[in-house]
């Protein structure tokens, strides 16, 4: 059995804990490549050829790592958040604001040996960073005529508009080339028809969900994929007291970004999603947690089309009880 490495990962720096020969060992490198090339010499030192490592899938911080590991021979799991949450709390853990450390993630692996990842294909890795750029291209377009709103001064003026016009060109120039790369590639095409058939999401959404979605046969069940996006409730329950049901937010925020707003166009449009709100609605439910149930239900539709490759239909029974 693989020694196990726990890795517990942020934007700069990333933490690790090594079991072996039922010795632990630490290190902290920085998050790049020099720090991951240093990772591997500490391990060699440490005489551990392979091992099975273990991060959280917490975005974009730990997804050059995880290949670099993968590439040089090792297996590596990228676990979601709230797993490892409920195994610190079988473990009595009660730090509840603090990340799941290196330790609590090498012990996760050790005891659960979760299966191994395989990094998504090359075509779907450049649709990921083709999208992501256009989102920062997004905000920072929004930024400026943020700017331009409280600027007064002629020239600053001046310079801001032309910015704003630069960035109006690259918008369209790189939506132009995530198109043409979708349509080159016969897998991103087809699920991109495949979601484009469902009321409320457009070519952009699409393109979002399929790069950070990635291989939908990794998820079991459309509630392990509302997992991942962090969209299913969390109850806030203590004794007697209840609070509201809120979403977990636990998971990649690129996806509930991605559908926030078509999940206000479903709920007017969606036969599916319109009827489930109508219905929250009546229950009680308050204006934001019925959009977070209407994103929900869009990601449980999502992986009801992706799974079974059928475009939308709202008398599907595979959508109506995904």
């Amino acid at each position: 059995m693989l020694p196990t490495l726990g890795i517990d990962i942020s934007k700069d720096s990333f933490h690790v804990e090594l079991s072996v020969k039922e010795k632990l060992r630490h290190r902290k490198l920085a998050n790049r490549q020099e720090g991951f090339a240093e990772l591997c010499v500490w391990l060699a030192k440490h005489k551990t050829t392979q091992v099975h490592a273990c991060l959280e899938a917490t975005g974009v911080y730990g997804e050059d790592l995880a290949l670099y590991l993968h590439q040089q021979g090792h297996t590596v799991s990228i676990v979601n958040p709230v797993q490892i949450k409920a195994f610190g709390q079988s473990e009595l853990l009660r730090n509840k604001d603090d990340r799941p450390d290196a330790g609590l993630i090498r012990r996760f692996c050790e005891k659960q040996r979760p299966p191994a990842w395989t990094p998504p294909p090359a075509h779907w890795r450049e649709l990921q960073a083709m999208t992501r750029h256009l989102e920062n291209l997004i905000e920072t377009r929004q930024q400026q005529l943020n700017r331009l709103e409280g600027t007064k001064t002629k020239g600053v003026l001046k310079s801001l508009r032309k910015l704003v016009a630069y960035l109006d060109s690259e918008i369209a120039r790189t939506e132009k080339q995530i198109q043409a790369h979708i349509n080159h590639h016969p897998d991103l095409k087809l699920q991109s028809q495949l979601l484009e058939s469902i009321p409320g999401i457009g070519h952009r959404t699409a393109a979002k969900l399929l790069s950070e979605i990635k291989d939908i046969n990794q998820y079991k069940s459309a509630r392990q994929i509302a997992a991942a996006a962090g969209l299913t409730p969390r109850n806030n329950h203590s004794g007697t007291i209840r609070g509201k049901t809120r979403l977990s937010k636990i998971g990649n925020a690129r996806v509930r970004k991605a559908l926030f707003l078509p999940a206000l166009v479903a709920k007017q449009y969606n036969p599916i999603v319109r009827a489930f709100c109508q219905r929250l609605a009546r229950n009680g439910k308050n204006k934001m947690q019925v959009i977070g149930a209407a994103m929900r239900k869009l990601i449980h539709i999502v992986f009801g089309v992706l799974k079974s490759g059928k475009k939308f239909d709202p008398n599907h029974e595979l959508l109506l009880n995904p």
